[in-house]
């Protein structure tokens, strides 16, 4: 049950970061209609500015805390000097441009930060265990991952449904084109949104880092599975992309604990381990494609 327990809990904190990611992303499919495959870039710009910031103060919290306006402006940038072009395109051409994105990312990191991957060490003060229940230790930096992970979600959900920004976003999500013609600078909407959503990926970027490696190419594959969480969540759908997160999350994680044992009644422990994880992301895009089955716009999407 201890075992269980862990587990669960790596699961939410898996479910957490997705959800960061696809959190950005759903925010610039859903209201901008922009298919966007670079996003997983600056997922990656925001672990690396991560590094740089830590490297140069010496701090983690201080480092993070640089990283992510860093991360917005880097956001913003990007947003008015390509992604604006792409607005007016159809989706085979936001595609074919921001998988050039993805291309021109790689090579920038490249050329700053050289071929070599970064590490970020566990910050001190997060290096040691907490006790869940008695008996029962789990790491406190991936116990903060998961504080850290629901407060920002809690102030996503207060930002959309609360403030002015978000009745804009909402209504952009609804119709772009009537809170233009109601006087709304769409533009400048449009480059917030788009900030905002950089901030985001580097925020689940820089929390990532000190648990995996921080290399080239980084985002490209997480970046599948925010496309499949915003694709059950349903398009556009806060409350989607985080529930979506937290089943994909637990799916991944105590399908890869569990299914190693179960397998080895079937087929010898080293096809059993090797096999385990690739059956983890099947049964996610199974989930996906019954979800489109039995509700093509996700389970908190719009019908139109």
């Amino acid at each position: 049950m201890d075992y269980l327990l862990i587990q669960v809990l790596n699961g939410v904190q898996l479910g957490l970061l997705m959800f960061l990611l696809a959190a950005g992303l759903t925010l610039t499919f859903g209201i901008m209609d922009l298919v966007n495959l670079a996003h997983g870039s600056l997922y990656m710009v925001g672990a690396y500015l991560a590094w740089t910031f830590i490297t140069w103060t010496d701090s983690f919290v201080l480092g993070a805390l640089l990283a992510l306006p860093a991360t917005f402006v880097v956001g913003v940038l990007l947003e008015m000097t390509v992604v604006r072009r792409l607005y007016a395109r159809d989706h085979l051409d936001q595609v074919l441009a921001t998988f050039g994105l993805i291309l021109f990312f790689n090579d920038l990191v490249r050329l700053v930060w050289g071929p070599a991957g970064k590490s970020i060490a566990v910050p001190s003060f997060l290096s040691h265990t907490v006790q869940i229940l008695p008996g029962v230790p789990y790491p406190a930096y991936r116990f903060a991952l998961i504080v850290v992970g629901s407060l920002v979600a809690l102030l996503l959900a207060w930002l959309v449904a609360r403030t002015r920004m978000g009745m804009l976003i909402r209504a952009g999500a609804s119709n772009r084109r009537m809170i233009a013609a109601l006087g709304v600078n769409i533009e400048l909407l449009f480059s917030l949104v788009f900030g905002l959503g950089a901030v985001f990926a580097g925020l689940a970027g820089l929390m990532a880092a000190p648990i995996a490696s921080v290399k080239i190419g980084m985002g490209d594959d997480i970046l599948i599975l925010a496309f499949v969480i915003i694709v059950i969540g349903g398009i556009g759908s806060i409350k989607g992309a985080f529930v979506a997160a937290m089943i994909v999350g637990q799916i991944d994680i105590v399908g890869r604990a569990f299914l190693p044992e179960l397998l080895k009644a079937f087929l010898p422990p080293a096809s059993a381990s090797a096999a385990a994880p690739a059956i983890s992301q099947v049964l996610i895009y199974v989930l996906m494609a019954a979800v489109l089955v039995w509700r093509p716009t996700g389970l908190f999407g719009q019908r139109t």
